[in-house]
C-alpha cells in the first residue's frame, strides 16, 4: 500500500507522519465500535436477562442513537475550533467510562442516560478523523487511501461483535461491555502518541491542494457556494438511507437471528458479522474505482453500487427469512455494495466538497442527517416487530424502500456532475 503516490516530492518526514496518521486515525475509528457494538450482539440476551420487551431494547439504543446524530452536529461545529485531537481523545474516554458503566447497572432508565452519554462521546470520532486525513492526503489520492482507511469501520465492526459475542456465554453481558472498553483504552495510547491534526503541528509545510479553496487568517473553515450546500445536503439524505440499513442489520439482524431462525445468541453474532466482512472488500474495490476508473468522480461509482443494495435487499426481503444460509448471503451482497458508497461519499467525498480544512464541517453535517436514519430505523423496526407479532417480512420490505430513495439522492448528485452543479 502506498500513502504516497507523489513520494518523489514528499519528504522522508512527511512520509512517515502520513503512515502514523493513517494508522492512529484508522485504529481510533476502528476501536470507538468496542464500545458500540457490545449492546447491539448482546440485545436478546439483555431483554432476557432483564424482561425487556423489544420495544424497551429499540428506546435504549434509539436515546444513543438521537445523541449520536445530535452530537455529530455539534461535532462538525465544534471540531475545526477545538481541533480534532482533543475531540478524539475526549470522545474515547466518555466512551470508556460509559462502557465500564454499562456493566454495573439493570435499571432501563440507566441504561437510557449512559446511551444517551455514549452517543454525544461516539459522534466525535468520524468527522475528526477524515478531518484529520483531509490535512495530510490531496484529493488526488483520497479515492485509493480512503478506501483503504474506510475499512476501519468494517474492521472495527466485525472484531468488535466477534469479542463481544465470544463474551457473551462465557462471561455474560456485562464482559461483553467490560472487554470493549479495554481495547478503545489501548487504542487511545495510541492516538494519544502519533496523532496530529496537520503537518504544521509537527513543523511540516503543509500540503497545497490547487483544487480546494484557500483559507483566509481568520477563518478556519472556507465559505460555501449555493451548489455545495445542495451536495452536501444530498449526500446527506443519501446517507440517510444507507444508515438506515446498516444500522438496521447491526442492531437488529444478531436479534433476528437469534429469534426468528432460532441460532444461539452467540452463533447469531458471529454470523451477523457477514454484513461487515462483505463490506471491507466492497470499500476497497469502491476506493480503488474512484481514483482509477472513474478518475476521482465519487458519485457515478457510487450510483452504481447503490444500485447494487437495492439489488441486494430485494434478494433479503425474498429469501431472508427463509432460511439462516439465504439471509447471511443476501446481507453479505449487501455489505458489499452498501459500504463502499457509504464510505466514499462520506469520506472522500466530504473531504472533496469541504476542502481539506472544511471537511470536518461537511462531515459533520453529512453523518448528522445520516445518523437521523440510524435513529428512524431503530425506533420504527422496534415497533413494527411487536406490531408484526414477530414477523420480519415488513421490516425487510422497509429497508428496500431505503435503498431505492437512496438511490435517488445518489442519482441526483450525478445529475448535477453532468450539468456542472456538482463536482464529485
Amino acid at each position: 500500500m502506498d500513502l504516497a503516490p507523489t513520494s518523489s516530492t514528499l519528504p522522508l518526514a512527511m512520509r512517515s507522519w502520513r503512515w502514523r496518521i493513517f494508522a492512529s486515525t484508522w485504529l481510533c475509528y476502528a476501536g470507538f465500535y468496542f464500545c458500540r457494538r457490545p449492546y447491539s450482539i448482546a440485545k436478546a440476551e439483555i431483554g432476557t436477562q432483564l424482561h425487556w420487551h423489544a420495544t424497551d431494547l429499540a428506546s435504549v439504543y434509539a436515546a444513543y442513537l438521537i445523541a449520536y446524530t445530535l452530537g455529530q452536529f455539534a461535532s462538525g461545529a465544534i471540531g475545526p475550533r477545538l481541533g480534532p485531537r482533543k475531540m478524539l481523545l475526549g470522545g474515547m474516554a466518555l466512551s470508556i467510562a460509559c462502557s465500564v458503566a454499562f456493566g454495573f447497572t439493570d435499571s432501563l432508565l440507566w441504561f437510557v442516560a449512559l446511551m444517551s452519554v455514549n452517543g454525544l462521546a461516539q459522534a466525535t470520532g468520524w468527522s475528526n478523523t477524515v478531518g484529520t486525513m483531509a490535512s495530510w492526503f490531496k484529493r488526488e489520492e483520497r479515492g485509493t487511501v480512503m478506501g483503504l482507511w474506510a475499512t476501519n469501520f468494517q474492521v472495527g465492526g466485525v472484531a468488535s461483535a466477534a469479542l463481544a459475542a465470544w463474551m457473551l456465554p462465557r462471561h455474560g453481558f456485562r464482559f461483553a461491555f467490560f472487554s470493549g472498553a479495554a481495547v478503545l483504552a489501548g487504542v487511545a495510547v495510541i492516538v494519544f502518541v502519533w496523532q496530529r491534526n496537520r503537518p504544521e503541528d509537527v513543523g511540516l509545510p503543509a500540503l497545497v491542494d490547487d483544487q480546494e479553496p484557500a483559507l483566509s487568517a481568520d477563518s478556519p473553515t472556507p465559505k460555501w457556494s449555493r451548489a455545495t450546500w445542495t451536495t452536501v445536503l444530498l449526500i446527506g439524505f443519501a446517507y440517510f438511507g444507507m444508515k438506515f440499513i446498516r444500522y438496521a442489520l447491526w442492531s437488529w439482524a444478531p436479534f433476528f437471528l437469534e429469534k426468528n431462525l432460532h441460532l444461539k445468541g452467540d452463533d447469531a453474532g458471529y454470523v451477523s458479522t457477514v454484513f461487515d466482512v462483505c463490506g471491507i472488500l466492497g470499500v476497497i474495490v469502491t476506493g480503488y474505482l474512484s481514483d482509477k476508473l472513474f478518475h476521482g468522480r465519487r458519485a457515478m461509482v457510487s450510483f452504481l453500487m447503490v444500485c447494487g443494495v437495492c439489488a441486494a435487499t430485494l434478494l433479503l426481503f425474498t429469501i431472508g427469512a427463509q432460511s439462516v444460509y439465504g439471509f447471511a448471503i443476501s446481507i453479505g451482497l449487501i455489505g458489499f455494495t452498501l459500504y463502499g458508497p457509504d464510505a466514499l461519499l462520506t469520506g472522500a467525498g466530504a473531504m472533496d466538497v469541504g476542502g481539506g480544512r472544511g471537511a470536518v464541517r461537511a462531515s459533520g453535517i453529512i453523518s448528522g442527517i445520516g445518523s437521523a436514519g440510524s435513529v428512524v430505523q431503530e425506533l420504527v423496526i422496534g415497533k413494527m416487530y411487536d406490531k408484526a407479532n414477530g414477523s420480519i417480512a415488513p421490516i425487510l420490505a422497509t429497508l428496500l424502500g431505503s435503498a431505492l430513495f437512496t438511490a435517488v439522492c445518489v442519482g441526483a448528485i450525478v445529475w448535477r456532475n453532468k450539468r456542472g452543479a456538482s463536482d464529485m
